[in-house]
């Protein structure tokens, strides 16, 4: 066994996730669980390992998952995690949430994320309940703040917005379970995706520019194809502190 895959091994981590058993380690998480064009720091491989065993996400199930695209990773946590996460604490007595949107020059708040079509989109709003409080916690978003007018945000508005409320309800209600954890819709994920777009057409451009050439290659529209699926699938970079909690289990390095 080489020096390398020695120290691999002694970076692992084995933790349970609902009586599954989570192994990850450094090379599990940059070969199946990053993504992005750029690569993880081992700073940052170990922070996304540590929340992922002190938050007992499953990372397999895309509870979780580390995006570099610029110089900082930034690491996304899914809107399922937080709903496990709440329904596993005793005092949880569920939830609600909508929209907020303007009526007939009247501000309204509905529920789900159904508006009419000649609603105006304000933002949305959650409340979750807890048997051991007086009141709800409640939180109200506004639309503008959170939309980067692209992506999914784009074609599914109600949807993004309602669900920014919900999880920031979620996390102040339930600070010991949800603290650190921020989903890709609270993040401006699409922020560099302009600028991998770009890249992506000037590839395009050089495509044609040389399919219109007497020695044109053909490889070149795979390598294209390959590209644009990448940008497709893959949320794109913001930053983000992520807070670590179980301190005894980190590399001395990190103490």
């Amino acid at each position: 066994m080489s020096n390398q895959v020695m120290e691999q091994e002694k970076r692992s981590m084995t933790y349970s996730v609902n009586g599954e058993e989570i192994k990850l380690s450094p090379a599990i998480v940059t070969k199946y669980l990053k993504r992005g064009n750029k690569d993880l720091t081992d700073q940052e491989i170990t922070m996304f390992m540590m929340l992922c065993k002190t938050q007992r996400l499953n990372p397999f199930l895309n509870e979780a998952y580390v995006v570099k695209f610029g110089q900082d990773a930034n690491i996304i946590v899914g809107k399922g995690a937080f709903m496990r996460r709440a329904e596993t604490n005793k005092c949880y007595e569920g939830f609600e949430a909508g929209l907020i949107v303007l009526r007939n020059n009247e501000v309204i708040h509905t529920e789900g994320n159904f508006k009419l079509k000649d609603d105006v989109l304000l933002g949305a709003w959650a409340k979750v309940y807890r048997s051991d409080r007086k009141y709800p916690t409640i939180s109200q978003v506004p639309f503008d703040e959170y939309t980067t007018g692209k992506s999914t945000w784009l074609q599914k508005p109600t949807t993004m917005i309602r669900k920014v409320a919900i999880v920031q309800a979620m996390r102040e209600a339930f600070p010991s379970d949800l603290n650190g954890m921020y989903t890709s819709e609270e993040i401006d994920t699409d922020e560099n995706l302009e600028v991998v777009d770009d890249a992506v057409s000037e590839v395009k451009k050089e495509v044609e520019t040389n399919a219109n050439q007497q020695q044109a290659q053909p490889n070149f529209s795979r390598q294209a194809d390959v590209v644009e699926a990448e940008v497709v699938t893959e949320p794109v970079q913001a930053t983000m502190d992520i807070p670590l909690e179980d301190a005894e289990d980190m590399p001395d390095v990190f103490k």
